[in-house]
């Protein structure tokens, strides 16, 4: 950390939009290319009021799965869509206790949503809940940046990427944002 930290000191995490339309976007964008990502996105936020920045759950469920289809996304996302609507209109996710419910709790929210893995709920922690602490060691990149600039790019393990990240504690989450830069220094946004 101490030679990654000034290479790219001035960037930082940012959170943007609802917690709603991260996650959409997010199941929209699984498996795809930044960019196929993006157009499939903006092709359903078209079918929807209020555009792209913030959409409603209301919404994805009134539209009938064969237009988000003919938008371009598969029976699959379309599915898991309608599934993540229905848990925010349920009210089966607790958005306004999660300031106070720590990481887990709030993993074992998302993943009970279908196409939310513990990935995916990694990088909400991270990306929109701004998190400190997480280690998201399903992430093939933090793996590969340990590998890089820990272990002379050998192949390196679950436990010992664990290892590595504990001491980065209570900021693994910002040295984990630090070891992505090493690999790619334009940072995502999600």
């Amino acid at each position: 950390m101490r030679k990654l930290i000034p290479q790219f000191g001035e960037g930082r995490l940012q959170s943007r939009g609802d917690a709603f339309t991260t996650l959409a976007r997010s199941i929209v964008g699984q498996q795809s290319s930044v960019a196929a990502a993006q157009a499939s996105w903006e092709r359903v936020a078209a079918l929807l009021d209020g555009g792209s920045q913030r959409i409603q759950p209301a919404a994805v469920l009134a539209i009938e799965s064969t237009q988000m289809r003919e938008a371009g996304l598969s029976a699959r996302k379309v599915d898991y869509l309608v599934d993540l609507a229905q848990h925010f209109e349920a009210g089966s996710v607790h958005v306004r206790q999660w300031q106070q419910m720590d990481d887990e709790a709030i993993v074992d929210e998302l993943v009970a949503i279908r196409g939310i893995g513990r990935w995916t709920a990694e990088m909400f922690l991270i990306f929109h809940l701004m998190r400190p602490n997480v280690l998201p060691l399903d992430d093939p990149g933090l793996i590969k940046g340990i590998s890089h600039n820990y272990f002379s790019g050998e192949p390196v393990s679950r436990a010992e990427a664990r290892e590595v990240g504990d001491a980065w504690a209570p900021f693994r989450s910002v040295a984990t944002w630090y070891i992505w830069r090493s690999l790619d220094p334009l940072a995502v946004a999600y």
